[in-house]
């Protein structure tokens, strides 16, 4: 059978993928465990792939493993290694990566620790800190085709800024990660290479759409992840995954060398941001690239370098629950860590206050209008023009746009809508005393694969521009307790599709996170904020 040229350019990519990984550190088919083995987070404690040592590195945080190489007591050759070889098992299970860099990760870090050896001095903040990325933001001289057939002859010339900035900081980038077709599911799956799924199990997704970000963190792959987020794309897959997502404000990180459809659609700003095991990392990764000033390149960039915010104490934040979004009710597992946090903090001391949902569904009218100005032919035309089919999910994210694109006074007017929107949510939450929000990052757990569709939990949070972290809680999805909700009506719509594929069975062992919100620019406040919020609720 002739194949088609799309299918040759996935090979391309596959191969190139198969390359990249040594096979001295695969194991066979016959020692990995059977498909029927849904949770595999802790596989790799017995697979024997990593030797004590290394597997005691792949637990520590980036923040830790920096303080020891700083000490002495570990390299960065050692480091990369045994984040190589776990990320090597991660994939062979959940299939979260689309290009290793053995080679380079590991010139790299013997660079770093001949470095350090001359002069007794760390490179840089993230000395040697094994780093992930998602694929779509550019690597110089490696394919970045963001998961488009079209594209997987791009080679760009340069390192996305971002990357610069790690580099610059002593990362060591050693594996690049999954995304979806188009890049805007809730989900992970392309033509290119497949569903990514979760490490808790792989029945679920990992999220999207950096979800080859949340298994690689969640497997701990990595030290630190890299993803970005439109609608959700960080947070919802470090949520599925039991990890930490933050998504900055726009124009905070720099995003110069991303490749994405649509580039110069500035009504709902993509942004660059990381995942990680600990709200400590993800305050040490965003110093590390905002002292370097990326501003004075990407001039777009608010020239606002990343601030030190003294640890809150219970008594410093009021914390408002909302329990819902007035659109979507949440499924019995998140309204159970809501419940469970909402104890936990008040019996800490926290001030804790409900607080309705203020006028969602306006801002997911805004929201889909500006989504694709186009009407998505960008995309469309895209994926025409290599043959590529369209999958399901890619159809379904399509169908929010208008049919018709809209015109540029209509995007004049939605934008205009925006901006009072933002005022008005801003004032809310002043006039309602809280400093931040505690609520669902999704409407349930890690869905099933290949089924995602509701993203307003997170995405509200991309039309209001405002910072949001999402956090493990601890838990995870039990179907002995958490109860379908038989006496609950749902809406037509939206709620009616979410509430009928709640099959408690289905989720078992999935992690059940949330997600902390804070005002326009708050970043350092919202991390700080969710460092406190975690202890509390994990404790």
């Amino acid at each position: 059978m002739v194949k088609e040229l799309w299918q040759l350019k996935a090979e391309k990519c596959r191969q190139i993928l198969k390359d990249s990984l040594n096979p001295a550190w695969l194991l066979s088919e016959k020692d990995l465990p059977p498909a029927s083995q849904l949770d595999v987070s802790t596989f790799v404690e017995t697979s024997q792939v990593l030797t004590p040592k290394e597997l005691s590195i792949t637990k520590l945080t980036a923040s830790e493993l920096v303080e020891q190489m700083a000490a002495g007591s570990l390299t960065a050759v050692e480091t990369a290694t045994a984040f190589l070889k776990r990320a090597h098992l991660g994939h062979q299970l959940l299939n979260f990566a689309t290009e290793f860099l053995v080679d380079e990760a590991l010139a790299r870090a013997a660079e770093l620790d001949a470095h350090f050896k001359a002069t007794g001095k760390l490179v840089g903040p993230l000395h040697g800190v094994p780093i992930s990325v998602k694929e779509h933001i550019g690597l110089k001289g490696r394919i970045c085709h963001s998961a488009y057939i079209a594209w997987t002859d791009n080679i760009p010339s340069e390192d996305a800024l971002l990357v610069r900035c790690l580099r610059g900081a002593g990362a060591i980038i050693h594996v690049r990660t999954n995304e979806p077709q188009s890049l805007m599911h809730a989900d992970t799956n392309n033509v290119i290479y497949g569903p990514t799924c979760n490490p808790y199990n792989r029945k679920l997704t990992s999220g999207g759409s950096s979800g080859g970000e949340g298994a690689s963190i969640g497997f701990r792959c990595a030290a630190i992840g890299i993803g970005t987020d439109i609608g959700g794309s960080v947070r919802i897959p470090a949520a599925f995954c039991g990890v930490f997502g933050l998504r900055t404000t726009a124009l905070r990180n720099p995003y110069k060398g991303v490749l994405l459809a649509g580039e110069g659609q500035e009504s709902i700003r993509c942004v660059i941001s990381p995942l990680a095991n600990s709200t400590a990392d993800l305050n040490l990764v965003q110093r590390a690239i905002l002292d370097q000033e990326p501003w004075d390149e990407e001039t777009s960039l608010c020239p606002l370098p990343w601030k030190k915010i003294e640890p809150y104490t219970p008594a410093q934040i009021t914390v408002g629950v909302m329990w819902d979004d007035g659109m979507v009710h949440p499924h019995p597992p998140i309204t159970r860590g809501l419940k469970y946090a909402k104890a936990k903090l008040e019996s800490a001391g926290v001030k804790v206050v409900d607080f309705e949902a203020y006028e969602h569904a306006r801002g997911w009218d805004i929201l889909t209008q500006l989504y694709f100005p186009d009407a998505a032919k960008t995309q469309k035309d895209l994926l025409h023009s290599a043959g590529e089919p369209v999958l399901p999910l890619t159809e379904w994210a399509f169908s929010v746009a208008k049919p018709e694109p809209i015109t540029v006074t209509e995007n004049w007017e939605l934008n205009a809508r925006r901006e009072a929107y933002r005022e008005d949510y801003h004032r809310i939450m002043k006039e309602r005393g809280v400093d931040v929000i505690l609520c669902p990052a999704a409407p349930g757990v890690a869905a099933e694969l290949n089924v995602g569709k509701y993203w307003p939990y997170t995405a509200i949070w991309n039309i209001l521009d405002q910072p949001a972290v999402s956090f493990p809680t601890g838990l995870k999805a039990d179907p002995s307790i958490d109860l379908v909700e038989s006496e609950y009506k749902p809406q037509e719509g939206h709620d009616e599709r979410e509430y009928n594929r709640y099959t408690p069975e289905l989720y078992v062992n999935a992690p059940i996170a949330l997600q902390v919100v804070g005002k326009h620019f708050r970043d350092e406040e919202v991390v700080a904020a969710t460092e406190l919020i975690s202890k509390i609720v994990q404790a």
